[in-house]
C-alpha cells in the first residue's frame, strides 16, 4: 500500500527504541495541516505505535491495538498477530487504509492489512511516502556514527522532509527502553 501521506520511522540502539513522524497532512496537492501527531504511546506508555495512511484509519487501528494490548496482558507480539488476522479478515477492517509501526522498546513490527506483520532484520524501520529516505538516511547514520536512537531517528526524518513532499519536518518522537 503506497501512502502519500507522511513518514513514520523506528530506530532500535544500545536497548533503546526510537519513534518518529512528521506532522504534514495532505489533501490531494494541498497541505491541510503541519502539526498532527501520528506517533503515540500507548497502553499506558509501553507502547509506541505510529501510522501512515488515513488519519481516520490511523487512529481506529490504534483504538483496536489499544484493546488486543488489554486482551493479552500487554503483550504486543500477541496482540500484533490478533489485529493482523483481524485486520486481514474482518469486512470492515479490510477496508482501512493506514499501515502501522509498533514497538515496546524491544519488538519492532510492521502490520498492514494484508496481514503483514514484518519485524525488521536490521534495526530500522520505516513506512510512508518518505520512507525510502529516511531508511537510507538512518541505516548510514547507524553505521557511521555514535548518534543515539532518538538523534538517528530525528535526523533520518529531517532528511525525508527535505526530499519527499509529502513530509514536513514538523517532528514528533518518543522512545522506549527494553
Amino acid at each position: 500500500m503506497k501512502s502519500r501521506s507522511t513518514t513514520i520511522i523506528a530506530v532500535r540502539k544500545n536497548g533503546i527504541v526510537a519513534m518518529a513522524g512528521d506532522g504534514q497532512v495532505t489533501l490531494g496537492n494541498q497541505i491541510m495541516k503541519s502539526t498532527a501527531r501520528k506517533v503515540r504511546l500507548l497502553a499506558s506508555g509501553k507502547v509506541m505505535a505510529g501510522f501512515a495512511g488515513s488519519a481516520a484509519d490511523g487512529v481506529a487501528l490504534f483504538e483496536r491495538l489499544e484493546t488486543k494490548l488489554e486482551s493479552f496482558g500487554g503483550n504486543l507480539t500477541r496482540a500484533a498477530v490478533e489485529l493482523a488476522k483481524d485486520w486481514r479478515t474482518d469486512k470492515y477492517m479490510r477496508h482501512l487504509e493506514a499501515v502501522l509501526i509498533v514497538s515496546d522498546g524491544k519488538n519492532i513490527y510492521l502490520l498492514s492489512g494484508n496481514g503483514d506483520i514484518i519485524e525488521p532484520d536490521d534495526d530500522v524501520l520505516t513506512i510512508g511516502s518518505g520512507g525510502g529516505f529516511a531508511l537510507a538516511a538512518a541505516k548510514m547514520l547507524l553505521k557511521h556514527t555514535k548518534m543515539t536512537a532518538m538523534e538517528i531517528a530525528k535526523e533520518a526524518l529531517t532528511a525525508a522532509s527535505e526530499i519527499c513532499i509529502y513530509t514536513n519536518s514538523s517532528i514528533t518522537a518518543l522512545e522506549l527502553g527494553s
